[in-house]
């Protein structure tokens, strides 16, 4: 692996030194077990500790933080981008190398107002990691919690740290669940101002007001 340094240190994002990532790190591993076994621990930890919810975006560059996903109200939800970097960081705070990518999804199921209110059906910069384990990459895509995927009929995602986790491909009774259309590729942080620009570029209603959407209630 080139340049293995850098995606073992904090970053601006993977701030994986912060006393917060430290506290759930501990929470959620066992001292003494291997690379691996901690990394599944804590995918599903984070997999299903945090409700998936494409409505809660920071408003701010400083929310997308590791640290601050971890602060904030149990009670709300979290974007895969914040569920994708909680992961690095941990990772990181262990010493396992971990990368963020990040790609274009349609997604077919369950995002149709999202989908309206953003006038595009793709769902851009959606985030994954990839883990540095047993001398390879390994993809963990952390983002759907399970009681979401009963909700939308689809089987969750597992990880077992050796084999690639990534997405849903087809529903449980063989529907289009997920397709990648476009790959940004891995980066040590997250790429914010292409980010940004490319929810601008995808998203006429979000470049006009600059603020992420929020569900109607009826």
């Amino acid at each position: 692996m080139q340049d293995s340094a850098e995606f073992q240190q904090p970053s601006d994002f993977v701030d994986s030194d912060h006393p917060a990532v430290a506290v759930f790190v501990a929470a959620h591993t066992t001292p003494g077990a291997g690379a691996i076994d901690n990394a599944v621990s804590l995918y599903y930890a984070i997999r299903d500790g945090f409700r998936y919810s494409p409505w809660d975006l920071a408003p701010t560059a400083a929310g997308f933080r590791a640290s601050a996903v971890l602060q904030r109200d149990p009670n709300a939800g979290a974007h895969c981008i914040d569920k994708a970097v909680v992961l690095a960081a941990c990772a990181r705070h262990l010493g396992i190398p971990a990368r963020l990518h990040f790609a274009n999804v349609r997604n077919h199921i369950g995002t149709e107002e999202l989908e309206r209110q953003l006038g595009s059906d793709v769902l851009v910069f959606h985030g994954y990691v990839e883990l540095w384990l047993d001398e390879r990459w390994v993809a963990a895509t952390p983002a759907f919690n399970r009681g979401l995927c009963e909700k939308l009929g689809v089987d969750p995602l597992e990880f077992d740290g050796r084999h690639d986790s990534i997405f849903q491909a087809y529903d449980r009774i063989g529907g289009t669940f997920m397709e990648y259309l476009h790959d940004y590729g891995a980066f040590v942080d997250i790429p914010f101002e292409l980010m940004w620009g490319e929810w601008q570029r995808y998203y006429p209603k979000f470049a006009e007001t600059g603020e992420w959407p929020r569900p109607e209630r009826g």
